[in-house]
């Protein structure tokens, strides 16, 4: 049997690997059971359910509870985001990653944001040092936000995203996560532009899984959508309670991320 992190690795260049990320063990325990070759965890839904708004404010000892709780229930390999390495500091990105290692991750989402791609690529050549000193082969998936901040016009989305592709790649990134991209294009464009495999988020719009896997996807992911509809549905549960004293699971939606992260921003804050 392979250790989990070759697995992981393997999984990537196999098929599609489909991921419904998850907040806690019992979510990872549920989607392992369900046929999940590995396990993710969404850091939005993970900051939410310890009480904090997605954008990298998440304690380091929630996170590593967190992923050493799943880590115990699951025989699948896992993978954790990270965000940004919760810092633009890179001792204490090396931090993060050595603890989420520690505890048992084999894989991380680390992202760039609004900030400049060099130092994301840093951060990969960080966390890549820091793997190789405890002898995991991590799989380091770049998420890039080209398409989810609109950070260039949309005619320059597939080159600025190939770029950063490319920066990431020579850094030690094993995988490219675009996230928002939607049109079979622009997928088939970056499929084709990068050997990387090439990660997609399940938003509207995207094409089923036999497109994408005709179009050269290797990882879909489902990010913070599940948790978003739960909250929804949790509300939705609630306020019927409050009402009828009965619990009636019709007419249930989804909170979009928006209104989730709200709910924990600090009064006064946008």
């Amino acid at each position: 049997m392979d250790r989990l992190d070759d697995q992981l690795h393997k999984l990537h260049h196999d098929g599609l690997l489909i991921l419904t990320n998850v907040a806690d063990a019992v979510g990872a325990r549920l989607v392992e059971q369900l046929g999940n070759k590995a396990v993710a965890t969404s850091s939005a839904a993970v900051a939410w359910v310890h009480g904090y708004p997605d954008g990298n404010t998440l304690p380091l000892e929630r996170l590593v509870s967190t992923v050493e709780s799943i880590a115990r229930v699951i025989s699948v390999p896992l993978t954790v985001d990270i965000e940004a390495g919760y810092s633009d500091d890179l001792a204490r990105v090396a931090e993060v990653v050595d603890a989420v290692i520690a505890a048992g991750a084999v894989g991380i989402n680390i992202e760039d944001g609004a900030a400049p791609p060099e130092l994301l690529v840093h951060k990969i050549e960080i966390a890549r040092q820091v793997a190789d000193r405890r002898n995991v082969n991590l799989f380091i998936n770049a998420r890039t936000d080209v398409y989810l901040r609109s950070l260039v016009p949309a005619e320059d989305r597939v080159a600025e995203t190939l770029g950063r592709a490319a920066l990431y790649q020579a850094a030690g990134a094993n995988g490219l996560f675009a996230a928002g991209v939607t049109s079979e294009y622009e997928i088939a464009a970056l499929c084709r532009g990068t050997t990387l495999p090439l990660n997609v988020l399940g938003v509207p719009g995207l094409p089923s899984l036999q497109e994408l896997q005709t179009l050269g996807v290797r990882r879909l992911s489902a990010g913070s959508g599940i948790a978003e509809f739960l909250y929804g549905a949790m509300a939705a549960l609630a306020k019927n309670f409050l009402q009828t004293g009965k619990l009636d699971s019709h007419d249930l939606k989804a909170f979009t991320y928006g209104e989730v992260n709200a709910l924990l921003k600090p009064p006064g804050k946008a």
